[in-house]
């Protein structure tokens, strides 16, 4: 059979199916800190549900719980230690300014 003429076969590659990133046993909490983290960035900010993995319920209560950790203080609502720490100063050089006063 010519290759043109070969109809669509869908390959038969096996694939391994992912686990899903919150088990049957976790509940998702606002006090489950070590849950909640895993769904967070580096900044602060709440990941996407695409990133995430999750369902549509399930990234539903971890935007819930997270939220309510913020409120509580358990959790910071911006992280950016990184953005403030200046490691040396650097001095500030102006030129020479001649006004005249009358």
């Amino acid at each position: 059979m010519d290759k043109s003429k070969r109809p669509f076969f869908k390959s038969k590659r096996s694939f391994r199916r992912r686990l899903p990133p919150i088990g049957s046993g976790d509940r998702i909490d606002y006090r489950n800190m070590s849950l909640i983290s895993r769904f967070i960035s580096e900044q602060g900010k709440i990941l996407s549900r695409r990133v995430n993995k999750l369902t549509l319920k399930q990234q539903r209560l971890i935007t819930i719980a997270i939220k309510q950790a913020r409120i509580l203080s358990l959790l910071p609502f911006l992280n950016n230690e990184k953005q403030f720490d200046r490691t040396e100063s650097t001095p500030r050089t102006t030129g020479p300014r001649n006004r005249n006063s009358n």
